[in-house]
């Protein structure tokens, strides 16, 4: 059977390209929240799933604003787009929003091709840990810290324990280590376009316009413009978005009624907003 567009006369049917949008936000951590809007591979892996399957679309467009946070989301949700977009033979265009920083960056460079504002602030290209330590207000308050384990470093960097130097020198070890896997991606899928530049690697972030230069995205733009000059003036940007279920859920993040689980959320949602915070603040945001 003839789809319905083609019974329609010539005259009426739409030659316009469609470009599914994917829109990525947040912070990159592996818990969501129902407080707040966060970046997992569980959190984005149907949205992508479903732009990717408009057969007639010759490319997806992601928009990302992200200012990081956890290396192993970050990687996976990058190596989902480039799956995907393998599999389904297609083109992806990323987009910049304010920042897409650290583990945003690292989203970005799924792109064949990342635009950026000039004003978008784009890099840090490395790897932070931060937390926060208590044991001074433990003997303020009166409270006795117990903690027994079977293997002598099952306790490192306890935040309740004054911080141990050879524990500070595991982390940094591993730092170095995910930095590396970092740095082998931007140079595998940013080559030679690549400016020879000391500080590319250490952890700084620059505005589009140096970013460009250094050779960290392709163009400066916005979405809208660029679509249109790319696929034509008639080009239409379809916003993909999760499919949301009763009460207006989005489908996959709440599994239930459970009061318990929710209030457990609640709490450790506090110290998760704090960090979610101090990410977005790096970059005066």
């Amino acid at each position: 059977m003839k789809p319905l567009s083609r019974l329609l006369p010539k005259s009426m049917r739409s030659d316009a390209t469609t470009i599914p949008v994917v829109r990525l936000q947040g912070a990159i951590m592996a818990n969501s929240s129902p407080m707040r809007q966060n970046l997992s591979l569980a959190a984005t892996a149907g949205v992508l799933q479903k732009a990717f399957s408009d057969k007639k679309a010759p490319a997806v467009a992601i928009s990302i604003n992200s200012p990081g946070g956890s290396p192993v989301q970050s990687r996976l949700i990058f190596k989902r787009i480039r799956d995907i977009a393998e599999e389904k033979k297609k083109h992806v265009h990323v987009f910049v929003e304010d920042v897409a920083a650290s583990g945003g960056y690292m989203i970005a460079l799924a792109g064949d091709e990342i635009i950026a504002d000039p004003s978008s602030i784009v890099g840090s290209i490395g790897v932070v840990s931060a937390g926060f330590g208590f044991p001074e207000l433990l003997k303020k308050i009166g409270v006795e810290r117990r903690v027994h384990t079977a293997g002598q470093n099952k306790a490192v960097l306890d935040p309740f324990q004054p911080e141990k130097a050879e524990d500070v020198e595991r982390l940094k070890a591993l730092q170095l280590e995910i930095h590396e896997i970092f740095i082998d991606m931007v140079k595998q899928r940013r080559g030679a376009k690549l400016a020879e530049n000391d500080d590319l690697f250490t952890g700084l972030f620059w505005t589009g316009h140096r970013a460009k230069e250094l050779g960290l995205i392709d163009g400066i733009g916005d979405m809208r413009g660029f679509l249109k000059e790319r696929y034509g003036k008639k080009t239409k940007m379809k916003l993909i978005s999760q499919s949301r279920g009763l009460f207006g859920r989005r489908l996959g993040l709440v599994s239930g009624p459970d009061m318990s689980a929710l209030g457990a959320s609640l709490a450790t949602g506090v110290m998760e907003s704090a960090e979610e915070q101090a990410l977005w603040q790096r970059f005066g945001l």
